[in-house]
């Protein structure tokens, strides 16, 4: 019983990387086409995925949402608040990447989003160890 659950899990997994390819792809379209915004939006859709592949899969596309921001302010302004915290999560990630260009630019928008969306934002996406990115 457990290899019949572990076999259908696996092939979640791989439904759930497949969109996670499809959603990459639909965000580097919006980028050559300077959506920005609608690129990071995209990128913040849908759940956090649970597995770690899909975790590092997902980030991919977020960061290269993230990297493609000029207009932070702009960016915030347009975004919906429901947003914010998620959007905090992958900021983190970014830091914690070490790349010193991911975290100048993770550095930017977490000072404007800590700006428009309070510390509240910034307790709540540490605090949610259940949903991590």
């Amino acid at each position: 019983m457990a290899e019949v659950k572990k076999s259908v899990e696996s092939d979640n997994v791989e439904d759930i990387l497949t969109k996670i390819e499809n959603k990459s792809l639909k965000i580097e379209s919006l980028i050559k086409q300077y959506k920005f915004i609608e690129a990071i939006k995209t990128a913040l859709e849908g759940y956090p995925p649970r597995d770690e592949r899909c975790k590092s899969a997902n980030w991919i596309g977020v960061h290269k949402a993230l990297m493609a921001i000029k207009d932070v302010e702009g960016m915030l302004r347009s975004l919906d608040p429901q947003y914010y915290d998620i959007l905090m999560k992958y900021i983190y990630r970014g830091l914690s990447t070490g790349n010193r260009t991911t975290c100048d630019q993770c550095l930017k928008i977490h000072e404007k989003l800590t700006e428009k969306a309070g510390f509240g934002c910034i307790l709540r996406s540490l605090a949610d160890t259940v949903n991590t990115v």
